[in-house]
């Protein structure tokens, strides 16, 4: 019998989810008028973060993985910071079509100066707020992250594992 109410525990990580959609709309909101005067917004300064935590180049798909993020809409992304001259593309050598996305001079400056923004602004934000309840509190999106990533949908139950094995399946 399909249930009717949700638990209490679904009830609390329904309102979470509520203030997290709104506390990301309030981040990109801060993040684009912090970066605006270096030409970036949020979701650019996202991209640009995102290769440079990757450890080599790496195409749009894996760039997009990483992010949890659609990769049409990374490749638009990377496609405007490379008209820019922030990103360029390389060959890659294990996949024709899949070019690897580097990072340029003038993108690593431009993300090199959006932290240096971002410093004293997240220090501001975290002033007052503990280092143990930001790491409890951290671990809450962690996990819920890994269970929405692993492919198993809670309203449907486990993946189909012929599904699974393409997903597992690098993209280049």
């Amino acid at each position: 019998m399909p249930q009717t109410k949700r638990t209490p525990a679904g009830e609390a990580l329904s309102g979470l989810i509520l203030d997290l959609f709104r506390l990301n709309s309030l981040l990109f909101t801060s993040g684009d008028r912090m970066v605006a005067g270096l030409g970036l917004t949020s979701a650019r300064w996202q991209i640009l973060g995102a290769i440079v935590a990757a450890e080599r180049p790496q195409p749009v798909a894996w760039l997009a993985r990483d992010l949890g993020a659609a990769r049409q809409n990374v490749q638009r992304i990377v496609n405007d910071l490379a008209r820019d001259g922030l990103v360029t593309f390389e060959t890659n050598p294990h996949h024709r079509r899949a070019q690897l996305v580097v990072l340029t001079d003038k993108g690593r400056q431009a993300f090199d100066a959006a932290m240096r923004l971002q410093l004293p602004w997240v220090n501001r934000l975290a002033d007052g707020l503990s280092v143990k309840d930001l790491e409890t509190v951290a671990r809450l999106p962690t996990t819920l992250r890994g269970r929405l990533g692993s492919g198993e949908d809670p309203a449907t139950g486990p993946p189909d594992p012929a599904r699974a094995r393409c997903r597992r399946r690098s993209p280049a």
